[in-house]
């Protein structure tokens, strides 16, 4: 890991040199921030509006919402998953287990083929942050979210989104991953789907089919 991260300061250094970026740096930093940005940066909403929008905009994305205390969550995930007919998920390696309820099965992804990813009935995992006004479910894969074809590969996706992890606008978003520096992130807008062939609406064509989400208040 050492090694490669010095090939890539390296590399990115003979870049800049061949460029005769050094003396711009900080002239770009400073542009950068002088830009404009008329667009909204902060929530208008409070926290229980925030909840609101995002579940009914998950609802209207054709994805299944539910509501629980934490001392639910058991039940709450056992609900979600009867309703879907699901009796096969894989799991995160961090997910908490004192979560999955009891008469399913649940397969821990310790390296699963893609094979056995796509002969599950789904995945259940956390998330990082979710963006109510685009309805955003943002990963940075950690232990408890799983790498990232796990989210997709499976037909069905069900996501515990913690309330306080929920915000508004996307640069919210944006300043919560920047404290946290993921060098990866997924994002999630509803079940998958694409309209691109003859304007068909076509679901489970870039990742899950179905998605439902448990807000964890």
């Amino acid at each position: 890991m050492f090694a490669m991260a010095a090939s890539k300061s390296e590399i990115l250094g003979r870049i800049r040199a061949a460029l005769g970026d050094e003396g711009r740096a900080a002239t770009r930093v400073d542009e950068y921030r002088a830009i404009p940005r008329r667009y909204r940066q902060a929530s208008a909403l409070d926290a229980e509006g925030q909840r609101d929008l995002f579940l009914s905009r998950i609802h209207h994305y054709d994805g299944g919402v539910f509501r629980c205390a934490r001392a639910s969550i058991r039940g709450t995930i056992a609900e979600a998953l009867s309703a879907r007919a699901t009796r096969r998920l894989v799991v995160p390696p961090g997910f908490p287990r004192e979560w999955l309820p009891d008469g399913f099965e649940f397969a821990v992804d310790n390296g699963l083929s893609y094979q056995d990813l796509d002969r599950s009935d789904g995945v259940l995992t956390t998330c990082t942050v979710a963006i109510a006004l685009t309805v955003t479910i943002v990963l940075q894969h950690s232990p408890s979210e799983g790498r990232r074809a796990l989210t997709l590969v499976p037909d069905y996706h069900l996501c515990v989104v913690e309330a306080d992890q929920i915000v508004e606008t996307v640069p919210e978003a944006m300043r919560r991953l920047r404290t946290l520096k993921p060098s990866l992130v997924t994002t999630i807008s509803g079940p998958s789907a694409t309209a691109d062939i003859e304007m068909t609406r076509i679901k489970g064509v870039h990742g899950p089919r179905t998605l439902d989400v448990i807000v964890l208040e």
